[in-house]
């Protein structure tokens, strides 16, 4: 197998490349359904796991971005980002599929710390893999292009989550009932198929053609500072770290407080998740074309305060018991949460990209990682030991209206456990929008102007629908009404005989 790298690619090259890497994104979203999210919380709840435990899993995969430091030196040694890639994504892989073996054959040996020990080994050489992957298709795909192409595969990814995901939770959630004995085993066998599929997303992965890039002569710790030189860099860095260790706090709770303190189902849980992905999926494409258009910041000030707001609201799930009042408030808050991260994700990835310099496109993109890392590392530890801290802490407003014939009782407010989390997180990610507007971007417009544009654009493409709707109904009814004149004139069309 040929890995080296080429002077220059032909269009049909880069277009065979951009059709893998699709691909290659729907085999590496299988293995992610199978083994994160829900499922990864699910099966550490069942073996056990607390709080502090629950934060550190979904720590990892921040904390092991300390890792792109040594990925630098190596593409600084090397020049082969795909190797790089290829290599360290195959290392990646394998502990998920050990995971499975020893919870499906071995199941005494299987525990929440071997879990977390090989979890580590994952996430550490996967974060080596991401970064040589990031500035490999940020020479690989064109510019121009870029917002548009990355939102199209995001939309073929978080389809099949979607599909899949129901699939699996109705399936868990009916050995749950009926086999309860068989719930580990589960477990272990979608571990060990994601892990194969991620090993057939690696396949995939080598396949596609890399451009070579052209280095400079900078040693790895001068490639580190010179990021945070570039004032507008390190401007988009404070904003992104204190973003990202805002939401950790309440983020990684979001599944446990469902299941724990809402006691909701797998099944439950992923159609709250689905009907995300739904809405994710619907706008998606939308945000890539206007990022192109005018600017990614631009749709990050739109975009991030309506996902402060979601988390936010979840302060007021489960202050009434009904069920069908909490699960429409969730469907609300997931739906609008789906829309709002589309863009959010989308935007962070293309300026980063974008304010990248080409030839240094690896150390500001390693230098991005590893220090948001530490800071998205730090939410989750930080948002479990508050969940301890306000176990037995409570929060109640509400009002009490008494007559001679009623004594009726209004909750405004009721604070728990998990729900100081999700407003701590608020109000941090809330003050972290100050630091976005000190962001410079190219091509950047007045957020007030791109929502008007939006608006206006939504508007014609809903008239244009309904108009042409309408059409289609006239023209039905109006060959309706022509046949029927038809029918009843035919009689008298035919010539009597004489």
């Amino acid at each position: 197998m040929n890995l080296q790298p080429k002077e220059i690619l032909t269009e049909k090259e880069v277009e065979c490349g951009m059709k893998l890497g699709i691909r290659e994104g729907l085999a590496t979203e299988t293995m992610n359904v199978m083994t994160t999210g829900a499922f990864l919380t699910a099966l550490s709840l069942l073996l056990g796991a607390s709080n502090l435990q629950i934060g550190l899993i979904a720590s990892l995969p921040a904390f092991s971005n300390i890792s792109q430091l040594l990925t630098i030196w190596l593409v600084k040694r090397y020049n082969n980002r795909r190797a790089i890639s290829v290599f360290f994504s195959v290392l990646a892989r394998v502990p998920i599929v050990i995971i499975g073996i020893i919870a499906l054959f071995f199941p005494n040996g299987i525990s929440v710390q071997f879990i977390i020990l090989f979890l580590f080994f994952n996430f550490f050489f996967a974060s080596m893999a991401g970064l040589s992957w990031n500035a490999w298709m940020k020479d690989l795909i064109p510019e121009k292009i870029m917002g548009t192409y990355f939102s199209k595969r995001s939309g073929y990814i978080q389809t099949l989550n979607v599909c899949m995901s129901l699939i699996i939770a109705l399936g868990i959630d009916y050995m749950k009932h009926h086999y309860p004995k068989l719930e580990l085993d589960a477990y272990g066998s979608m571990f060990i198929l994601g892990g194969i599929s991620g090993l057939l997303g690696v396949f995939l992965l080598s396949r596609i053609p890399e451009p070579k890039s052209f280095l400079g002569n900078e040693n790895v710790f001068k490639l580190f500072i010179m990021p945070l030189k570039d004032n507008n860099f390190l401007r988009l860095l404070v904003f992104n770290s204190f973003w990202v260790f805002s939401l950790n706090i309440a983020i990684p709770f979001f599944t446990v407080f469902l299941m724990k303190h809402m006691n909701y189902s797998l099944s439950y849980i992923i159609t709250l998740t689905i009907t995300s992905q739904l809405c994710s999926i619907a706008t998606i494409r939308s945000w890539g074309i206007f990022a192109d258009r005018y600017s990614n910041k631009t749709i990050l000030s739109i975009c991030a305060p309506i996902y402060i707001i979601c988390i936010a609201a979840w302060s007021f799930v489960g202050i009434y018991t009904n069920f069908i009042s909490n699960f429409a408030l969730l469907i609300v808050i997931y739906a609008l949460m789906g829309a709002a991260t589309a863009g959010i994700n989308l935007s962070l990835t293309n300026i980063g990209l974008k304010l990248a310099p080409r030839k240094e496109a690896i150390a500001y993109l390693s230098v991005k990682n590893t220090i948001t890392a530490i800071f998205s590392f730090l939410g989750p530890l930080i948002g479990g030991f508050l969940a301890d801290y306000f176990a037995n802490r409570h929060l109640n407003i509400r009002i009490e209206w008494i007559t001679p014939n009623m004594d009726k009782v209004f909750r405004l407010l009721s604070l728990n456990q998990w729900n100081f989390l999700f407003i701590i997180g608020a109000i941090l990610a809330l003050i972290s929008l100050e630091f976005l507007v000190r962001v410079k971007e190219v091509g950047e417009i007045e957020k007030n102007l791109v929502v008007k544009i939006m608006r206006s654009s939504i508007r014609n493409n809903l008239k244009d629908y309904f108009v042409l709707g309408n059409m289609l109904n006239w023209h039905n009814h109006l060959m309706a009404i022509i046949k029927r004149k038809k029918h009843q004139t035919l009689p008298d069309e035919i010539p009597k005989e004489a």
